[in-house]
């Protein structure tokens, strides 16, 4: 019968190499394991993964300023140990990154919103708490709401008096101008226009190179929830829940559920 015992670093390891940002070169794995370090675990094992971990090991894109401690490690968290990522990197099972005693953080680099909200609940429940990133070089305005778990990636740009929920992902060059409403588990691909006055709702998808019109005060336009707008769409009017667009001016691909 398997033990319940929390397991030391040599069975939970999957990569013998370790990333960490810790000031005490010689603090050993266990420290690093069992309470000593803040531990930030990032669920993703693909290139999402790989380009969100250099966020992951700067603390200066670390929204929430984490507790003063002796060290932080970085690893990168799987279902299994089929999911290798990198051999710089360690890698353990969710089963294993739950099971860490102290300090614990988690930052979800995937692009499909459902897993990413199917994640962020297993981590509550575990106690995990999300880690927010905003790359150095991103440029965020006075006024501007955040959700928690959210990632800004380089050089994108937050407008004034716009809010971010939960969850979200703004890849690199992503552009949303003043007085946007953004909800939980929305995805921005590379470079990604959204105009002033935008409202997009929960799990909308959109695409890299897509640019949405300016919408008002009075009429702000409107992205419903679970929408896809494909890679390089004019988007010049509303776009209903679950439809997938595309095309310059846009028009609807399908309807979904």
């Amino acid at each position: 019968m398997k033990s319940q015992s929390t397991p030391n670093a040599k069975d939970i390891l999957l990569q013998p190499a370790l990333n960490t940002m810790s000031s005490n070169v010689g603090v050993n794995d266990h420290d690093r394991w069992h309470g000593e370090d803040d531990v930030i675990g990032i669920f993703g094992s693909g290139g999402c993964g790989k380009e969100v971990l250099p966020l992951a090991l700067d603390p200066s894109s670390y929204v929430e300023p984490l507790k003063e401690r002796r060290g932080r490690t970085v690893c990168f968290v799987a279902k299994d140990s089929a999911h290798a990522i990198s051999a710089n990197t360690p890698q353990l099972t969710e089963e294993a990154f739950f099971a860490l005693h102290g300090e614990r953080h988690f930052i979800i680099a995937i692009a499909d919103s459902r897993i990413r909200e199917r994640i962020a609940e297993k981590c509550n429940a575990f106690g995990v708490l999300p880690l927010s990133l905003q790359a150095p070089n991103a440029t965020v305005h006075m006024n501007v709401e955040v959700g928690a778990g959210t990632i800004i990636c380089g050089y994108s740009t937050i407008g004034p008096d716009t809010r971010i929920g939960r969850f979200c992902q703004a890849n690199v060059y992503t552009y949303i101008a003043h007085d946007c409403v953004i909800g939980d588990f929305v995805t921005f691909g590379p470079r990604a226009c959204c105009n002033g006055n935008v409202h997009i709702h929960d799990h909308a998808y959109i695409g890299a190179g897509a640019l949405l019109r300016q919408g008002s005060n009075q009429r702000p336009l409107t992205i419903g929830e679970g929408a896809v707008i494909g890679m390089g769409a004019v988007v010049t009017r509303d776009v209903p829940p679950f439809t997938t667009v595309v095309g310059n001016p846009a028009r609807p691909l399908r309807v979904g559920t």
